[in-house]
């Protein structure tokens, strides 16, 4: 009898062990930004949360608790100090447990700082995050790796990856103007489980972003693209999507916020793009920038605040991305190496 209840105790564990498999939310934050992911362990991780006042805390909340049974945030990430990425989180401190806080900290050229409530809301810890570094994620045996990499902060980048080629599309780049905003320090991830990566730049802008990939690409290939500056035009290089070649994006825009001509343009012009999804239809004058309404989460200007959902599978070959309340979806395979 005893073996038989170490048997069956043994079985209950490992069940409760077992993996989950990779899984990114992107939360309808009325044009600003909060990208939720959970790890097969069980870790969650959000990348900006939204802006200040009770909608956006509750809309990432809901989801931490409600579809993926969070007990906390292990690691919050603010790309950059403006405050449709930061404002949420103090908010969401008072609702759910955020452990570790990663941003850009205090730096030389840093002219844009966050509120003293952002400051001030309570952390196990606060890091500065740099290029190179890896968040201290747990893997599980036999599960593929999962890993998020800082590729940018600042303005300063990793090295260049041993061999890598000079890329014959910077001979002759097209420059913006100086961006002297804290959108030019946001910080650059890349989020990888086996072959699989996505790529998250907060609000990135043009020049800076081409150092991404010129003279060299620092990325390598990704499968998803988040949508940088939630699709304006003074971000979203084509050299950087051109180079990191994604076969899906998600853009995080408003409904008169982001999704402009250019980004379009590029996003059309990328011949490695199959989809791209949107938390909002864009309700300008300029209708034609939008993606088909089907793989819109929220049409209506006073919407019910609708998510995007992306799931690995467990081998990390093959990734669905969908829209929970409609249950429209498309899958694509794992092609990033």
């Amino acid at each position: 009898m005893v073996r038989s209840f170490l048997c069956v105790l043994m079985a209950l564990l490992a069940l409760g062990a077992r993996a989950e498999n990779l899984r990114v939310f992107w939360s309808d934050v009325e044009g600003g930004a909060a990208t939720l992911i959970v790890t097969p362990a069980g870790e969650s991780i959000l990348i900006d949360s939204g802006s200040a006042g009770n909608r956006d805390a509750q809309r990432i909340f809901k989801a931490a608790g409600e579809r993926f049974q969070l007990k906390q945030i292990d690691f919050l990430i603010t790309t950059h100090f403006h405050s449709d990425h930061f404002g949420g989180a103090a908010e969401l401190a008072g609702l759910i447990p955020i452990k570790t806080v990663y941003d850009n900290g205090v730096f030389d050229g840093g002219y844009e700082r966050p509120t003293k409530v952002y400051e001030l809301f309570p952390a196990e810890k606060r890091l500065v995050l740099n290029p190179g570094d890896e968040l201290p994620l747990k893997n599980l045996d036999g599960q593929p790796r999962v890993s998020l990499k800082c590729i940018c902060a600042r303005q300063k980048f990793i090295d260049p990856p041993a061999g890598a080629q000079p890329n014959a599309a910077c001979a002759n780049p097209e420059r913006k103007g100086l961006d002297k905003t804290d959108n030019a320090n946001s910080i650059v991830v890349v989020l990888s489980c086996g072959d699989f990566r996505l790529y998250a730049a907060g609000d990135l802008t043009w020049n800076v972003e081409e150092k991404l990939v010129c003279p060299v690409n620092l990325i390598g290939k990704v499968d998803v693209y988040q949508c940088t500056h939630h699709g304006l035009e003074q971000s979203n290089n084509p050299l950087v999507l051109n180079a990191i070649a994604p076969t899906a994006a998600v853009m995080s825009n408003g409904t008169t916020k982001g999704s402009e001509p250019g980004t379009w343009k590029a996003l059309r012009a990328a011949a490695s793009v199959q989809a791209t999804f949107q938390i909002h239809k864009n309700l300008r004058a300029d209708k034609e920038n939008n993606t088909p309404d089907e793989l819109i989460a929220n049409l209506e200007k006073n919407c019910e605040g609708h998510g995007i959902l992306l799931e690995l599978d467990a081998a990390a070959h093959n990734y669905t991305l969908s829209i929970p309340a409609t249950k429209v979806n498309r899958t694509f395979a794992v092609t990033a190496k």
